[in-house]
């Protein structure tokens, strides 16, 4: 009897992404179902899937006890504003790093690349200060302020430019095309890939982030959703469990749902990017 080696290793692989889809899928589907938990069933049998007594009392709670549409509104308004600002000034910047004929570029862009190394704790004491003096804490302006700019974002699409032939440009300046013609009807059909792939990151780390808004934000009504979620797991005065399982689940269900809508410009956008690179 012949063995197929190929079909055999084939199969395995298989098996093993179908044992990794289960790792991955596993906390979600945890989350999920110990939302509809009682807070004694939650505690008692943690591990199971199937709630013993099914119930909608702790989203319930959730709306009774957070104005929570506006919570997740402040954070989809951080997310949204804060990805766009970071596209236009690392778009921007990029380009003049490329494109631009002028002393002590590479210095200039080197300098930008190094503040990469810097430990956010270093920065985070300033950057109150700053906020605090301008009026700015407790707002949701106060808390976009400091991300508007991103170095990761400047060398991802530095990378993506410099692929880009030069003769191109060199005919544009030929034509006289200016510098926002072609940076818009030249440079960004090119790079659109590198700006979506890019974008997805900024908009994921701006909806998880904590840090910096619980130091800015003070009031519930400018809480974004991870803040709100902190509120229910806490050393102090113990964890509401099922509480904490239904606000991780509208928290991660907004971007699970973008992605779904957006799932096959996502993939094709990460699918040209490694092309390209």
């Amino acid at each position: 009897m012949k063995i197929n080696k190929k079909g055999i290793g084939q199969a395995m692989l298989h098996i093993l992404l179908c044992v990794l889809l289960l790792v991955w899928l596993y906390p979600i589907i945890f989350a999920v179902c110990n939302s509809f938990k009682t807070t004694q069933d939650a505690l008692n049998h943690v591990l199971s899937l199937i709630p013993q007594e099914f119930t909608v009392d702790n989203y319930m709670h959730v709306f009774e006890t957070l104005p929570f549409i506006r919570i997740t509104c402040n954070t989809l308004l951080i997310a949204l504003t804060v990805t766009a600002i970071k596209m236009v000034t690392s778009f921007m910047a990029a380009y003049g790093l490329v494109f631009f004929d002028m002393k002590g570029k590479g210095i200039v862009y080197f300098s930008m690349l190094s503040t990469m190394f810097i430990p956010f704790t270093v920065t985070m004491i300033p950057n109150y200060l700053l906020i605090s003096k301008w009026k700015l804490a407790d707002s949701i302006l106060g808390v976009m302020l400091p991300q508007f700019a991103d170095v990761l974002g400047i060398f991802m699409l530095r990378q993506s430019m410099r692929t880009i032939p030069k003769a191109l440009i060199e005919v544009a300046k030929l034509d006289h095309i200016s510098h926002k013609k072609r940076m818009l009807e030249i440079i960004l059909p090119i790079v659109k890939p590198a700006i979506y792939s890019t974008g997805i990151i900024f908009f994921i780390n701006s909806w998880n982030e904590y840090v910096w808004p619980v130091l800015i934000l003070k009031s519930k009504e400018n809480y974004t959703l991870s803040l709100a979620l902190q509120m229910y797991i806490s050393a102090e005065g113990g964890t509401n469990f099922p509480v904490a399982m239904a606000v991780s689940v509208m928290t991660m269900s907004i971007p699970l749902i973008l992605y779904l809508i957006f799932q096959r410009q996502i993939i094709d956008t990460f699918a040209m990017s490694g092309i390209k690179g």
